[in-house]
């Protein structure tokens, strides 16, 4: 059987992620969801690091609690009941790296969506506590509604940002159906950015 080299979304986004975070690294799980991501980045920085994670559903924050207890890995996240628009209300530091994972959260209410405007915003608060050369990864979902909408808010405003001050990376597959999630990487060039 032949090996499978081009990733799915998911996948993509920590490889890039890998790339730059380091044990003693404070980071942000912007959307916990399931705990994946959280878990992957309480790895990465071990325990000497931080990680903080955002969501707004009960669901999220309970079963993602209950990973981390169950790998020992609690003491190193603080876990936010609270959309990421509200990161710069208790993310005091600079952050080597922010994984956003858009969408609804898997096995519950799809009515439950990530929306632009609070995306967006949580995207602006997210590169002002970047560090210069840290690293953003936004997985978006466009297969449903509010997802598409999503899509074209999201590439019209990191589309206008200047060169100089981000690196805007669009990774997407172009010949699969009911269109498939893509990432946004985003690298901080620049302290003279801000939103």
């Amino acid at each position: 059987m032949q090996a499978k080299h081009l990733k799915k979304a998911t996948e993509l986004a920590k490889d890039i992620i890998k790339k730059v975070v380091q044990k003693g690294d404070i980071v942000v799980d912007a959307t916990v969801g399931n705990g994946n991501d959280t878990i992957f980045l309480c790895e990465l920085v071990g325990k000497s690091g931080k990680v903080y994670g955002f969501d707004i559903q009960d669901e999220a924050i309970k079963s993602t609690k209950e990973k981390l207890e169950s790998k020992n890995m609690l003491e190193r996240t603080v876990l936010i009941k609270k959309g990421h628009e509200n990161m710069k209300n208790f993310v005091m530091d600079e952050v080597s790296a922010i994984m956003f994972n858009l969408g609804y959260l898997p096995r519950f209410s799809h009515d439950i969506t990530t929306k632009y405007e609070t995306t967006i915003e949580g995207i602006k608060q997210g590169i002002n506590i970047l560090k210069v050369n840290g690293v953003m990864t936004i997985v978006v979902y466009p297969g449903h509604k509010e997802g598409f909408e999503e899509k074209i808010k999201l590439l019209e405003f990191l589309g206008k940002i200047d060169q100089k001050d981000l690196n805007v990376l669009k990774m997407e597959f172009i010949n699969q159906i009911n269109n498939p999630p893509f990432v946004l990487a985003l690298e901080k060039k620049s302290n003279d950015i801000c939103f």
